[in-house]
């Protein structure tokens, strides 16, 4: 089997490689920079770009979209050109190739509208109301791809395409994430990352390795059962919700900074968020903006998800706990200071 990874660059994407590499494929990526997967040939370029995509699917069976902007700034066409249009690209040259299997990474982002989510199951994406550049423009980039799946759960879809399933990993982490452990180790060491409200919203986390092996779980699925997964969406959690104050000051624990202890009202760090981004996008500072309207909702609401119907219908469970994967990115750290 050959697979095409796209994004695997990043700390999913080079998990899930990995660990298509580990089970024998024939594993391509398509990235802008090396993806350092032992065994896995690269292929350079963006999804953006029709000549380096068609190159990258020629001859390959599946393909496990990540490649995305994942970011709290840039401007909306920025989004729109990758996440939206590079999902297009890759599903034109993907057709012409004759890929027959298709896993559209997404967000639980792409169905969160400001407000809690408590144990729900993969509700539709909703670019109208989504949250922010990025989870608007997943939203519409899932729609298209489920909208190409050759059949679909309810027989409908696009004749001839590819089974595409979606499946919407939920703040994935583990060792080497830059994306938030060490943005929250960095801002917790620096005393500049609060609570907001008391911190107990509850939400589900995903450990990395987990993330992996639930993309390649569906993937698996539209090869052998591809009229139940295909065309539906699924969110990925370890299914172990926690306080966002236990999750941060876990993560703040493993890598030996103090855990934040200063508060700051939910309110008013969404009115700050609106600001920053206001600001962000008239003069974008050198990282991502300190807070966002569309993150201080996720550090301050509820969003955990219902589980039975991903479990049952992936074959999947996940095999490395919260406490377990905290005790990993303790070693992790403990490696780095040595």
């Amino acid at each position: 089997m050959t697979v095409l990874v796209t994004g695997a660059s990043g700390l999913l994407g080079g998990a899930v490689a990995r660990a298509l590499v580990a089970r024998g494929a024939d594993v391509r990526t398509l990235q802008r920079r090396p993806s350092s997967v032992d065994g896995a040939t690269d292929v350079f370029g963006s999804v953006t770009d029709p000549d380096v995509v068609a190159r990258a699917v020629r001859g390959v069976d599946g393909v496990v979209h990540l490649a995305a902007k994942v970011s709290l700034a840039g401007s909306p066409a920025q989004f729109h050109q990758v996440n939206v249009d590079g999902t297009r690209v890759l599903l034109d040259a993907g057709e012409r190739a004759g890929v027959r299997r298709f896993v559209q990474v997404s967000s639980p982002s792409v169905a969160h509208l400001g407000t809690s989510l408590v144990g729900v199951p993969a509700t539709p994406a909703d670019p109208g109301r989504a949250r922010g550049d990025y989870a608007r423009t997943k939203a519409a980039a899932e729609l298209l791809a489920l909208g190409r799946d050759g059949g679909g759960a309810d027989g409908a879809g696009r004749a001839g395409g590819p089974r595409v399933v979606a499946v919407r990993p939920h703040i994935v982490w583990g060792p080497g994430d830059t994306q938030l452990v060490e943005r929250v180790v960095d801002r917790a060491a620096r005393g500049r990352l609060p609570l907001l409200g008391h911190g107990a919203a509850l939400i589900d986390t995903l450990y990395v390795d987990n993330a992996a092996d639930g993309i390649l779980a569906a993937l698996d699925r539209l090869d052998d059962a591809p009229d139940v997964v295909g065309g539906r969406a699924y969110v990925l959690t370890n299914g172990e919700p926690r306080t966002v104050a236990d999750l941060l000051s876990g993560m703040c624990r493993a890598a030996g900074v103090r855990a934040p202890a200063w508060r700051v009202p939910a309110g008013l760090a969404r009115s700050a968020g609106g600001l920053v981004e206001t600001l962000w996008r008239v003069r974008p500072g050198a990282d991502e903006p300190p807070m966002t309207r569309f993150l201080a909702e996720q550090l301050s609401t509820a969003h955990w998800f219902d589980q039975r119907a991903t479990r049952r219908d992936l074959g999947w469970l996940p095999a490395v706990s919260v406490d377990e994967g905290m005790a990993r990115l303790a070693a992790h750290y403990a490696t780095r200071r040595r």
